[in-house]
């Protein structure tokens, strides 16, 4: 299978409750093929399993959604936190998704015309969607990542620390 080349705008919007920690989703829609729906991503935290797990895992809900999907998360009272341009690759193996792409800043809020590169390195994502009981599926993910070395260093990240 070929792979697949894209250019998304995200937005992250925040939620702030009274407890503990806000509530994230992240908007996407793709600026190269217009005719594509918005996409709402929720990722849930990082499961405490295994400290052996080769892998993070967590929940995901991804959905399509119409194009005024900003001015609903906003009316819902959530907050745009921040926003970037992913420029990459999309291959796929199997049930694996690997995801090679450059992350730019949008220097003028809205304006996705107006970007810089984050830095000169690529960021590489290696995932699966797959049940919670599938515990095989982070050792197919490490084998995979042992094939990409040295040129690329798989490594679990949790989101959160970036912050």
């Amino acid at each position: 299978m070929e792979p697949e080349t894209f250019v998304d705008h995200e937005m992250v919007f925040l939620l702030k409750g009274h407890q503990g920690s806000p509530f994230m989703l992240r908007a996407r829609h793709s600026l190269d093929k217009t005719d594509m729906p918005w996409h709402l991503r929720y990722l849930g935290q990082p499961e405490m399993g295994d400290k052996n797990r080769h892998a993070l895992v967590r929940n995901c809900v991804d959905i399509a959604t119409s194009d005024n999907l900003s001015e609903f998360l906003q009316e819902m009272g959530f907050r745009m936190d921040h926003e970037f341009v992913a420029k990459g690759h999309i291959f796929r193996k199997g049930i694996m998704k690997v995801v090679v792409c450059k992350i730019y800043r949008i220097l003028i809020s809205g304006n996705t015309d107006n970007i810089e590169p984050l830095s000169l390195s690529y960021l590489v994502e290696l995932s699966i969607v797959a049940h919670a009981a599938q515990d095989s599926v982070s050792d197919d993910m490490r084998n995979f990542a042992e094939q990409l070395k040295p040129l690329v260093n798989l490594e679990k990240v949790d989101p959160k620390r970036l912050m």
